[in-house]
Formats: C-alpha cells, structure tokens, sequence
C-alpha cells in the first residue's frame, strides 16, 4: 500500500489526502499547529472551476456536496470601483454553464475538509527537516517524532519548511503588505455596502495613491451551524494592500484596532461608506501578513519528495487564484500517485512537477499583474 506524508493540513493538503485515501493509498496528514483553532485561517475564498473541480475528484460525494450547500451565490462578474466608489471597469464572468464558482468561508470549508480525516491528521507536528533513504523518505519533527513513508508532500505553505530544504534557492520575495478585515452584516451595515458586491467581487482602487481595497461578500447558501459546522454569520471580506512602505514599520506587531486605524488612515479621503465598513469591523479577526510571491525556477531533480500550493508557487490574493491552484494541484498530484507502479512513483512526480510548474508559474505571474493593476 502506498504511504503518504502530507506537511501542512491547509486546504491543499487536506484535498490531497481525501482524493489519496479514496485511491486505497495510507496518508497522515502532519501540522505543525497545536490544533485547529490555533491560528487564524483567514475568511472569504472564491472556488473557481479549477478548484471545484478538484474538490470533486478529491471528496466524498457527501462532503462536496456539503461545501455547495454552504457556500454563497455566484458571483456574476468582477467590478473595479474609485476610491469615491465611481465604477471604472466591469468584467463579466467567464463561467461557462454548469461550471462551479463560488465563494466560500475559508474556516467552513477546512471544517468539512478535516471530516472524516480526523484519525489521520497530527497536529503539534512541526517538521525540522526529512531525510532521503532509498525506497522511502524519513520525516523528522520538532517533538522528536519521525515518520517514515514512500512519498514526503510539502502542503505546508509559503513558510514551507520542505521547500527550504528541497529547493532552498526558491524563497518567496515580499510583495507588498496586507491589512485584512471582516466587517460582520446586520441592519446598520448591509446599507453601506455598494451595490456591485451583491454581483461578485469589488476591487476598489486607491490611486493615485498606490493601495487597493479588495471587498467581497460571503451570505452562506445555508448556515454551517445547521450541519454542526463553525458559522460566524455573513460578513463582508475586506483587505488593504499597498507596498509595505504606506504602513507603519511595526505593522505585524500592531494590535487588531491599530491595525484598522492605519487602514483608516490611508484611506481617510476615500467614500464615507468605504471607511465606516472599515470601522464597524470585527477587531479579534482583523490581521496583517506580509504577501509574498514565489520565484519561477528552472526544473529540478524529482525525487520521492514534492510540494504544492503556496510552497511553491505563492501569489499575492489579489488575483483570486492560490487557492484553486493548490487544489488542482492536489488533484493533480492524487491522480499521478494513485495511477503509479510502486517502482514508478519518482517519474510520477517528476510529471506531476513539469505541469505544475507551467500552470502554476503562470498563475503566479497573472496575479502579480493583478496586483499591480489593484495598488496603482
């Protein structure tokens, strides 16, 4: 029986060992987190056709359909705003029918993720580094636990520690910074929204000043609670990105309500609207990161170690792809495997990784051209 190691039990990680155990293969899923709720996983994430489909061949039919069930409306097209809230652009969607686009609540979606994998997910394992012996990979942890198995998965993320030891010349290069907020909806709120949230995702552009404000509406289709799920009601999604110089230096170190006011500070001429959404947001879930964009390297060397998702291919979330990227490339990754001989699986990857290179590598350099077209 193929044996899998999958680092980072992320959305990718997660679609990976799922798609893996439905092909017969003995997958533990490695997290160096305490547990589920130690870290804030973010809010809002638009599930394209490439990532609907992935989650197709990868779930159980009952956890699919389950993702569909809480998700919200479609969103019909993307919508450039002023800072003064004066449309610039509409781009409609390019969904074609019966295809899949949706978003969905980032905490909901690992929520029905982890279910069903719970005997097969280790949290409080953090890998220090792994080790390459023949027919088989050794994984060693911070706790002083080691796993060995046929296949190392880095789906640990753009801290990756199995990129730093595979590929160590592919660190991600800072960007740009992030403040991001969610701004819950209720009777005072819901009139400030401006109407193109209610078609998709908004986009709102800060020039001349170089910062954007991404906005996006998560109405769950059905209320997770009702499935035992995590449900913290509908919000609005906002995000302030702009190059690190615009904010304060201590950025990451700020706390939650120093981190709006910045917000509030950079867009302080911008629509009365904008900026009491902003305002009325929930402080315990507003956050800054530090967003980092992967590096395009040459081919490697493939071995019985391999990597996915923001390991490899970072992006800013600005263009709305990462994390259907990181699913397909679960999906991906899953059919290589499951379809391999045991004594094919290094040139199993090795396919798995000249693909995942070219789209993911594209994907990359589409979101940076996003993300500048947002910021200018």
């Amino acid at each position: 029986m193929l044996r899998v190691a999958i680092i980072g039990a992320g959305l990718g990680g997660l679609c990976l060992a799922h798609g893996l155990r439905r092909g017969g293969a003995s997958v533990t899923v490695y997290e160096r987190d305490a547990d589920v709720a130690t870290r804030y996983q973010g809010y809002r994430i638009h599930i394209g056709p490439m990532g609907a489909r992935a989650l197709t061949d990868c779930l159980a039919p009952e956890g699919y359909e389950l993702f569909l069930a809480t998700a919200g409306q479609p969103g019909r097209q993307i919508t450039v705003l002023s800072r003064r809230l004066r449309q610039l652009k509409v781009m409609p969607g390019q969904v074609a029918d019966g295809e899949v686009s949706v978003p969905a609540d980032r905490q909901t979606l690992r929520a029905i993720m982890l279910a069903g994998l719970q005997e097969h997910v280790r949290f409080g394992h953090e890998l220090t580094r792994f080790e390459e012996a023949g027919d088989h990979v050794s994984a060693f942890f911070r706790n002083g636990a080691h796993a060995d198995a046929d296949v190392l998965v880095g789906a640990d993320g753009v801290n990756s520690a199995v990129r730093v030891q595979l590929l160590p010349v592919a660190q991600p290069v800072i960007s740009g910074a992030l403040v991001c907020g969610r701004t819950p909806l209720d009777d005072t709120t819901r009139p400030l929204l401006p109407g193109a949230v209610h078609e998709g995702f908004v986009a709102v552009t800060g020039f001349p000043r170089p910062a954007g404000l991404a906005l996006g509406l998560m109405e769950f289709g059905q209320r997770p609670a009702r499935f035992g799920l995590p449900d913290r009601g509908d919000y609005l999604m906002w995000g302030l990105g702009a190059q690190a110089r615009w904010f304060p230096r201590d950025l990451r170190d700020l706390a939650p309500a120093d981190l709006r006011d910045s917000v509030l500070r950079l867009i302080r001429r911008w629509h009365p609207d904008l900026r009491e959404l902003v305002r009325r947001s929930d402080l315990a879930s507003t956050f800054a990161l530090a967003v980092r964009t992967g590096i395009e390297v040459p081919a490697w060397p493939a071995s019985r170690v391999t990597v996915l998702g923001d390991a490899i291919h970072a992006m800013s979330p600005a263009g709305g792809s990462g994390g259907n990227v990181a699913l397909h490339d679960a999906a991906e990754l899953c059919r290589r495997l499951i379809s391999a001989d045991p004594a094919d699986l290094v040139p199993a990857i090795a396919a798995y990784e000249r693909d995942m290179t070219r789209y993911g590598f594209a994907a990359m350099r589409a979101s940076r051209a996003a993300n500048r077209g947002l910021t200018r």
